[in-house]
């Protein structure tokens, strides 16, 4: 499916359930947020985001914390948790939504390995987080991290 297809399906959910959203992306630096606001009209649900690309950022900006970093890496679960509670925070979304990885071609480790991305959604009372383990090129990855985080979404707001 396509993001903007899928995009649009979130926005119909989005404004029928009166809920607002915010980005934080990292490995795919600005692809989600330009899904959603490919659609006409998504400024009713689209809140903006942040395209936290270095640790700094994330830090300083986002609020991840500089333990979480040290501890378990950009590419984490605790790290994505952080962000998409910060940018829901910061931007004062009913939603967060983060995204970090390594989109390669450099970067990898054994331990997290070239497509390895962290996906997080947090809602009202509840943050949910996925790991993902994507193969292919740059931009491959980079949109299979956009289209899963759309999916994720998508289910998520269907349990709301």
């Amino acid at each position: 499916m396509r993001n903007d297809t899928l995009a649009r399906q979130i926005g119909k959910l989005l404004a029928t359930k009166k809920l607002t959203i915010s980005v934080c992306e990292s490995c795919t630096a600005g692809m989600l947020g330009a899904a959603f606001t490919s659609i006409s009209g998504s400024s009713k649900y689209f809140q903006g985001g942040f395209i936290a690309y270095s640790d700094t950022v994330k830090k300083k900006i986002v609020g991840v914390k500089a333990r979480t970093l040290e501890h378990f890496g950009a590419v984490s679960a605790e790290s994505a948790w952080e962000m998409a509670l910060g940018v829901k925070k910061k931007i004062k979304s009913d939603i967060g939504i983060a995204v970090s990885g390594i989109a390669g071609p450099g970067g990898g480790s054994k331990e997290k390995p070239i497509g390895t991305v962290y996906i997080a959604v947090a809602m009202e009372k509840t943050v949910t987080v996925k790991r993902f383990l994507f193969k292919g090129r740059r931009q491959t990855i980079r949109r299979s991290a956009c289209k899963h985080a759309l999916e994720l979404l998508r289910e998520e707001l269907r349990n709301v």
